[in-house]
């Protein structure tokens, strides 16, 4: 929805070319998007959960793990614990956004999860990583009006059609999201006067920095399932 909402203010210049007129330049409000964002997540859960009452499936809002083969313990946000039994179990935990293993990193610097439920504005924002989820964060952050700059340790979009990822990258480059190329982070600090954050990075013997309001990793992730055993 956030890219969606990225698409609509991009249109503004099409608006221009094909004749409609507007006497100001809309200007993009963040909480507000924000707020009415996740009043629809939750509502389409609502839904989903509402739609297995209707059939009868049990829903457990608890944390699980085996205790053998055909049972799983449950665990609810009061400590309260109990057990489930079944013939067959279908592991579908999903994934998290990984951290690299640097000072500061997750003292200072958020996910891609984490921007969708941000209430603060992002401001200045370095996304670190090349994955599309990176591509996309920084694309539709650019969007909505923020300086933005995408550090790449080597090239895009790892694993699909490099012509394209190459193409895609020129473009972003030519609506203004810039790149630091061939650098890997190696510390934040944090300014707690300005609050502030620098983000020290190696571009081969060269330790450099750039200072920005967020800085957003978009790594990879990792499957929840260490907690299961």
């Amino acid at each position: 929805m956030m890219h969606y909402a990225g698409l609509l203010g991009e249109s503004y210049h099409d608006q221009l070319l094909t004749g409609w007129c507007h006497k100001e330049k809309p200007v993009h409000d963040w909480k507000e998007m924000i707020l009415n964002i996740n009043n629809h997540i939750r509502s389409i859960n609502f839904g989903y959960r509402s739609d297995m009452m209707k059939r009868k499936i049990k829903f457990y809002e608890e944390f699980a793990s085996f205790v053998d083969d055909h049972t799983i313990e449950l665990v609810n946000n009061k400590g309260k614990t109990q057990t489930v039994t079944s013939k067959y179990f279908v592991i579908a935990v999903g994934g998290r956004p990984s951290y690299p293993d640097i000072p500061g990193a997750k003292e200072y610097g958020i996910t891609s999860d984490d921007i969708f439920w941000m209430e603060r504005e992002p401001g200045k924002t370095l996304v670190v990583g090349a994955s599309y989820v990176a591509l996309e964060c920084a694309g539709f952050l650019h969007a909505f009006g923020y300086d933005v700059t995408v550090m790449v340790r080597s090239i895009l979009l790892r694993g699909f059609d490099q012509d394209m990822a190459n193409k895609i990258g020129e473009d972003m480059e030519n609506l203004g999201v810039k790149f630091i190329r061939e650098a890997v982070p190696t510390r934040i600090e944090k300014n707690e006067e300005t609050e502030k954050l620098t983000c020290y990075y190696q571009v081969g013997d060269e330790e450099l920095s750039i200072e920005v309001d967020t800085v957003l990793f978009a790594v990879g992730r990792y499957a929840v399932t260490k907690e299961l055993h």
